[in-house]
């Protein structure tokens, strides 16, 4: 049997199976999130995380974290978490991690930007038993 590759449509479904799974208290604050899947990160994107090799960036949080957001200054574009299909399919060959699992990994560590989180609490979210 061949692999096939995971396409942008298989990407979105997985990612939405990832905050489907997650506690109720972090899923009702995803419900504004866009969660999106595009091949690669464009320019300004890169930008801002200070990369220019598009192949290095697999996921992107953009927006105002819980943490810093205000009542007195709302946001004026709903937070975005962008999963890039190219560097996420790369990485699934070269280090043998399964689709599923890389999904999960990257929607969570984006997640975890929206919440404000330290690497060591998104590694904890990610750590939790599923819903």
């Amino acid at each position: 049997m061949s692999w096939s590759e995971p396409t942008a449509a298989d990407f979105e479904i997985a990612a939405r199976e990832v905050v489907a799974t997650l506690p109720v208290e972090f899923r009702e604050q995803l419900t504004g999130v866009v969660l999106q899947v595009k091949e690669f990160a464009d320019a300004e994107q890169l930008a801002s995380v200070d990369l220019e090799d598009r192949w290095h960036l697999s996921g992107l949080y953009e927006g105002t974290p819980l943490t810093e957001q205000s009542q007195w200054s709302p946001s004026e574009m709903p937070p975005v978490i962008s999963l890039f299909r190219q560097p996420l399919l790369r990485e699934m060959r070269e280090t043998g991690v399964g689709f599923a699992e890389l999904v999960r990994h990257v929607v969570i560590h984006e997640a975890g930007h929206h919440f404000g989180f330290s690497d060591d609490d998104m590694h904890a979210l990610e750590d939790m038993p599923e819903d």
